[in-house]
């Protein structure tokens, strides 16, 4: 029956035939995913790397993307691209890793999701929420995958705060407090392309480019706030119009309170989080995890003690464990969910997630006023629109 219903079947489902919704029939059983690269700058090329090198043995890269051709003179082994609907139409690839400037994200991936390719995009999934809900609709809709680039979810710190915090061994959640501010960043390194740090080429500054994965870990691990009340300073250390210095304080249902402090400009940086309930308190930094664990709940503790200077008795615990590149062990585990629909490291629906924190941050610093999660999309587009073309009438950066 496979041997009648074979020839059949690669007649359908040929790109020749086809009419670029279906996947193209590979007349094999599927080991690895055939692998498309669209944006061969430093980060497309580095995923290409982690291919090649053999750390992600469930892929292929059957082509590769970019609008500039001589960043793709160099790879004569790959059939390569300047568009991508080209890539879509050659039925080369079951699904791309976007690797753009942020804004074109959505209209990529979605592209894709129109030719049921799966997308794994990197960060941020787009520059707004609207965008990231409409890349989700159009992957559901389309029956493929859709992932994110969050690879800090693969450091095991991150992944054991997580547990210990979603298990209930902390108790009641009262704060999160992350200083991340080793994201420091030259004037060259933003001189360095006119779209850089820019309202229009990237959408935002530090949240937008570097703060990403710490926003996703905040509500990966704590959860969403409900509001959020900001402060962002625009060229506060550069010669640049979006932030490069933000403070974030976040409020929760249950009253707890979350403080995210980031920027580009201090140095040396600091990396360090720290989380406390009723239970205890975790503190992650420099590669450590320490665990305070209380042998009974303060809230008991604090109304039971007979005498005032007095505090609940404590265990200590130390994790170390080494970080992992992260990269690869998200497009293997992208590559899985295609092959064995199992989980993925981050799916589309978490790209939203830290977008509205960032989006709902810039409306409440514009409007000088708390901002809803989620927030108003409507008039934070309007605030980003009016930022763009303010833009417009500034002389370009050389």
């Amino acid at each position: 029956l496979k041997a009648l219903t074979r020839p059949f079947l690669g007649f359908v489902l040929n790109p020749k035939y086809n009419t670029g919704r279906q996947r193209p029939y590979t007349g094999v059983n599927m080991e690895k995913i055939r692998l498309g690269i669209i944006g061969m700058g430093n980060m497309g090329s580095g995923h290409f790397r982690n291919v090649q090198e053999g750390k992600c043995p469930s892929v292929e890269v059957t082509a590769l993307c970019d609008i500039n051709p001589e960043k793709l003179e160099k790879h004569k082994d790959v059939k390569c691209f300047t568009s991508s609907k080209e890539l879509f139409e050659s039925g080369l690839v079951d699904a791309v890793l976007i690797a753009v400037p942020h804004y074109d994200h959505p209209k990529i991936a979605i592209e894709a999701f129109n030719y049921k390719v799966h997308v794994l995009t990197e960060k941020p999934a787009g520059v707004y929420a609207r965008q990231v809900r409409e890349m989700n609709e159009a992957a559901k809709k389309s029956g493929v995958k859709f992932g994110i680039m969050f690879n800090q979810r693969t450091n095991p710190m991150y992944a054991k705060a997580k547990e210990i915090v979603q298990s209930g061994q902390l108790g009641e959640l009262k704060r999160l407090v992350w200083i991340i501010t080793n994201w420091y960043r030259t004037q060259a390194y933003y001189d360095s392309g006119s779209w850089r740090a820019t309202w229009s080429g990237e959408g935002g500054g530090v949240l937008l480019n570097q703060a990403p994965h710490n926003l996703d870990l905040w509500q990966w691990i704590f959860g969403m706030p409900k509001r959020i009340r900001a402060f962002c300073s625009i060229g506060k250390y550069h010669k640049i119009d979006v932030e490069d210095d933000v403070t974030i304080y976040g409020e929760y249902e249950n009253g707890a309170t979350a403080t995210f402090i980031s920027t580009t400009g201090e140095a040396p940086g600091t990396n360090r989080l720290e989380i406390s309930g009723d239970k205890g308190k975790i503190v992650i930094e420099e590669g450590k995890l320490k665990w305070w664990k209380l042998e009974e709940s303060e809230r008991e503790f604090c109304f039971s003690a007979t005498e005032g200077f007095v505090s609940p008795k404590v265990q200590y615990e130390e994790y170390s464990e080494k970080e992992p590149e992260g990269h690869p062990q998200v497009l293997e585990a992208f590559a899985q969910s295609i092959l064995h629909n199992t989980e993925m490291i981050a799916n589309g629906e978490e790209g939203l997630n830290s977008l509205s924190i960032s989006n709902a941050a810039y409306l409440s610093s514009w409007t000088n006023d708390w901002a809803e999660i989620p927030t108003d999309e409507a008039l934070f587009e309007k605030y980003l629109t009016d930022l763009c073309e303010k833009e417009k009438q500034k002389p370009r950066k050389k």
